[in-house]
């Protein structure tokens, strides 16, 4: 059918009115899109202005909570944030206890917002994603951050690498048999897995290495066997450890093993994991393989993965770790930055109290450069730890350390004490436990 003259100079007319409004709507899409692409760029964190030298730390563990307090303390002029992805401490010393109830999980889940308000310094909530080193201004999911001052303090990442470079498998084991060194969701899996064991073989592996708590491994094995042989159950804790012997507190543990749990517990040094069947539940080792029921894959371990992300890591042969002035924990590279706790490069214990009092000397550091005050000397942190080896009844044994190093900066334990004669200070030693949880969260929270 024909069209006239003026039906289509009336259709002209629309298609030209809608591809001015087509045009004008894209100009507008364009705009829309520009400024949304400059919000992203330029997305401050809801925070206050401040005209005092402002402190940011990193991770709200045993390390994080340690700077936060006592930089405020050191520096009361010092605006602290403390950046933290997680809404709530918990505690991984002592999670041990917890897994076959012994203490409550209130005992290990501590409140952020009551430590900011008791210690004076912001507690905000987000995760760090990016660092600009040289505008000093530290990315978070919500909202950049300027500094005058930063810390990470990550903590730890696994690194299955060892064991496979297949991510579907890697991520069977973290889903299926976490490790249960990083709180949360893990030690709840692995708490059900040992609660409703039924028997047969639980498997559970020692990285080689500087691990996160090196005797709680062994300390774990303990109370799972403790479990076990209360409960009656034909069941065995078998531990693969790739270490050629128990890493530490050696007399202590092995003599558990043999006289409270020679039925309950297997111990395999240089037990360095092939190959892990996970169909069929066998692990394989350079000498032998083992049939499971269960397990918790507890594999090597590397620096906290923002740090490689910002710039912050040494390479993969040194674990990803901080790439730190080891006497004063500078970041290499990075103005201004301190990088403190687990990730930390040196060969100290990556546990609570050796975490919780390097960081009062990064405080000391940090407040030392705000208050315009002389140079400090180096302090040693200080490891203090506990294990039990048994619930019913409790027993425990003990070691404290410090550390000194040499000319080539090279560290070792110095000023080393511990009991480890279960049968004679067991008792005592479990009693305080609680003890020195108790005041070490309440250094922290209070």
């Amino acid at each position: 059918m024909s069209i006239s003259r003026r039906e289509a100079f009336a259709i002209s007319g629309l298609a030209i009115a809608s591809s001015a409004l087509s045009a004008e709507s894209d100009s507008a899409n364009s705009k829309k899109r520009a400024d949304t692409t400059m919000s992203l760029m330029d997305y401050k964190a809801p925070l206050a202005e401040t005209k005092n030298p402002r402190v940011v730390v990193v991770g709200g563990g045993w390390s994080g909570l340690s700077v936060a307090k006592y930089t405020k303390a050191f520096a009361p002029n010092a605006d602290v944030v403390l950046v933290e992805q997680r809404h709530q401490f918990i505690s991984c010393p002592v999670s041990n206890l917890w897994l076959v109830d012994k203490v409550k999980l209130e005992y290990l889940t501590h409140d952020y917002l009551k430590a900011a308000r008791k210690n004076n310094y912001t507690y905000f909530h987000a995760t760090a994603i990016g660092l600009d080193k040289e505008n000093q201004i530290l990315k978070t999911s919500n909202g950049d951050i300027a500094y005058d001052y930063l810390v990470f303090a990550p903590g730890i990442d696994y690194d299955y690498s060892r064991w496979t470079n297949d991510i579907a498998f890697e991520n069977r084991l973290r889903q299926e048999y976490p490790a249960g060194f990083i709180p949360g969701s893990e030690h709840m899996t692995l708490k059900n897995k040992i609660l409703n064991f039924k028997g047969g073989n639980f498997i559970l592996t020692v990285p080689a290495g500087n691990y996160r708590c090196l005797p709680a491994p062994y300390e774990r094995a303990c109370i799972m066997a403790d479990y076990f042989k209360q409960k009656k159950l034909n069941a065995k804790v078998i531990i693969l450890d790739a270490n050629n012997a128990i890493t530490i507190k050696e007399k202590g543990f092995q003599s558990a093993f043999e006289e409270l749990y020679a039925d309950y517990i297997e111990y395999v040094p240089n037990g360095v994991i092939t190959k892990i069947d996970l169909d069929n539940k066998i692990v394989y080792t350079e000498f032998d393989e083992y049939e499971f029921e269960d397990a918790a894959f507890y594999p090597q371990i590397r620096g906290a993965k923002i740090l490689e992300r910002v710039g912050l890591a040494k390479d993969a042969k040194n674990k990803l770790e901080a790439h730190i002035n080891e006497l004063t924990y500078e970041a290499i590279g990075a103005k201004n930055v301190f990088i403190s706790g687990d990730s930390r490069p040196m060969g100290f214990s990556k546990s609570g109290n050796t975490s919780n009092s390097e960081g009062k000397y990064i405080a000391s550091l940090i407040a030392q450069k705000i208050n315009k005050t002389a140079k400090i000397k180096w302090q040693s942190p200080v490891t203090t730890c506990f294990s039990a080896v048994s619930t019913e009844p409790e027993k425990a044994i003990y070691i404290y350390s410090e550390y000194s190093y040499d000319k080539d900066i090279v560290f070792s334990f110095s000023n080393t004490t511990s009991s480890e004669d279960w049968k004679k200070d067991g008792v005592q030693n479990a009693q305080s436990i609680y003890d020195w949880a108790d005041a070490l969260y309440a250094d922290m929270f209070n």
